[in-house]
C-alpha cells in the first residue's frame, strides 16, 4: 500500500498544515501517529528547513500535552477520596521522578500520555512537566527529522507493503487508543499502598508530601 493512500497528508500542506496536524494528532491521547508521518515525509528533501520541522513539531506536541496534563491535574478533583487516598503513593513516586519520566515520555515513541496523566494526577510541578516535555519532544522531533532526511521513507514503506485496507490500520489505532485508555484506568484502581509498599516503602509517608 502506498504511504499517501494510508495517511492522506501531503507535504505540501506546508508548516502550518504541519502544525496543525501535529497539535490535534497529540491532543488525541495515545494516538500520535499522523503527525510523527507526516513530519517524516516533509523531511524528506530539501523543500523544508529541517531545524523548522523538528523546533514546530516540539512544540506544537508539548503545547497538546501541556493540555492533557492540565485536563488531569484539574480533572484530579472528580476523583473520590477513596481513589485519591489510593493514589497518593503513586502520586508521591512520580513526583520524584516526575522531570525524568516525563522527559524520556517526550523524547520515545512509547504512549507518552500513560506518563502525561498520572504526572497531572499528582499535581506535578506544571513548569517542570513543561521543560522536561519540550525537551524530550526536541530530542524526539530532530531523531524522527535527521534519520528520514537521510534515509527517506525506507524505514516506513516495507511494513506497508502487506497492508491491503486502510480500514484496518485505523482500526487497530483506535483499538491501540482503547487499551491504552484502559491502562490509564486500571492506574487508578491498583492498590498502590500495597505494591508501592513492598519496592518503594517511602512512597507511603506522608511527610514525602512536603
Amino acid at each position: 500500500m502506498d504511504f499517501a493512500a494510508l495517511f492522506p497528508f501531503s507535504p505540501e500542506v506546508g508548516y502550518l498544515g504541519l502544525g496543525l496536524v501535529n497539535f490535534f494528532g497529540s491532543l488525541i491521547p495515545f494516538i500520535p501517529l499522523p503527525g510523527f508521518l507526516l513530519l517524516a515525509s516533509m523531511s524528506v528533501g530539501d523543500q523544508f528547513n529541517l531545524h523548522v520541522l523538528a523546533l514546530l513539531s516540539a512544540l506544537t506536541a508539548t503545547a497538546a500535552k501541556q493540555i492533557i496534563f492540565y485536563v488531569s491535574y484539574e480533572g484530579r478533583h472528580m476523583l473520590n477520596e477513596k481513589t485519591r487516598k489510593r493514589m497518593r503513593p503513586f502520586e508521591r513516586l512520580v513526583k520524584r521522578y516526575g522531570a525524568a519520566a516525563a522527559f524520556f515520555a517526550a523524547a520515545t515513541p512509547i504512549p507518552d500520555d500513560l506518563i502525561y496523566v498520572p504526572l497531572g494526577l499528582a499535581k506535578y510541578n506544571p513548569k517542570r512537566f513543561f521543560i522536561a516535555t519540550l525537551a524530550g519532544k526536541i530530542v524526539l522531533s530532530y531523531s524522527i527529522v535527521l534519520i528520514s532526511h537521510h534515509l527517506g521513507m525506507s524505514l516506513i514503506e516495507p511494513f506497508l507493503e502487506n497492508v491491503n485496507d486502510v480500514t484496518t490500520v485505523y482500526v487497530g489505532i483506535i483499538i491501540f487508543g482503547a487499551m491504552m485508555t484502559a491502562v490509564v484506568v486500571l492506574l487508578l484502581r491498583l492498590d498502590w499502598q500495597r505494591i508501592l509498599g513492598r519496592f518503594a516503602p517511602w512512597t507511603l509517608d506522608e511527610n514525602n508530601d512536603k
